[in-house]
């Protein structure tokens, strides 16, 4: 993939190109370790909605979706009635596919009780020990869709009532929460995320 060369001079990973959102998205979340159960439960849904599409189609309707979606509170999502649903299907904001929607409804679910026993973002950091797995990648073709990690954790979900999490999903949602650092060793966030996750 071509380097593209930035007006800051920073040098970046080559998938967020010159968009000024994707390059937010990039500069500030992305490859962060997030801890905090809401914003994790957050990302696991817009995650599930990313299923077959691009992430700048779900970060360019973000804010829609949390207008539609009550800033994602698992306990308004978990009640969900038909009513509501209908709703949903007819928010031009967000991605309208029933099954998705409803797989967020029993996501919200499965939060909940995994919320009363342990706590969502302890539950998921116990996979990686409480640290995120620091990779060394120089190439944006060297970055894998899935890893044995993400197929444990995927099917750990899924046993738990969660939809939408298939390895590749909980892959990409192991990169966004900072759970994998997979900042190319050229990118400057790299090095930033690494300094954070000694934190």
């Amino acid at each position: 993939m071509t380097k593209i060369v930035h007006p800051d001079g920073k040098r970046r990973c080559p998938w967020p190109g010159q968009d000024p959102l994707y390059l937010a998205y990039h500069d500030e979340e992305w490859g962060v370790p997030e801890h905090d159960d809401r914003a994790l439960f957050e990302k696991f849904i817009l995650d599930g909605f990313q299923a077959g599409l691009s992430w700048i189609t779900i970060l360019r309707r973000r804010e829609a979706f949390r207008r539609a979606f009550d800033r994602f509170d698992p306990e308004k999502i978990a009640r969900y009635d038909a009513k509501k649903l209908a709703r949903l299907m007819q928010d031009q904001g967000i991605i309208r596919n029933r099954a998705k929607i409803e797989a967020a409804v029993s996501s919200a679910r499965a939060y909940l009780a995994l919320e009363e026993r342990e706590g969502f973002g302890r539950y998921l950091w116990n996979f990686v020990d409480g640290k995120p797995i620091e990779n060394r990648f120089r190439r944006h073709e060297q970055l894998p869709a899935a890893t044995p990690l993400s197929e444990k954790i995927a099917k750990d979900l899924k046993a738990r009532g969660f939809k939408f999490c298939g390895p590749t999903i909980v892959y990409a949602f192991c990169q966004a929460t900072g759970m994998v650092n997979d900042h190319l060793l050229s990118c400057w966030r790299h090095e930033a995320c690494r300094a954070l996750a000694k934190r």
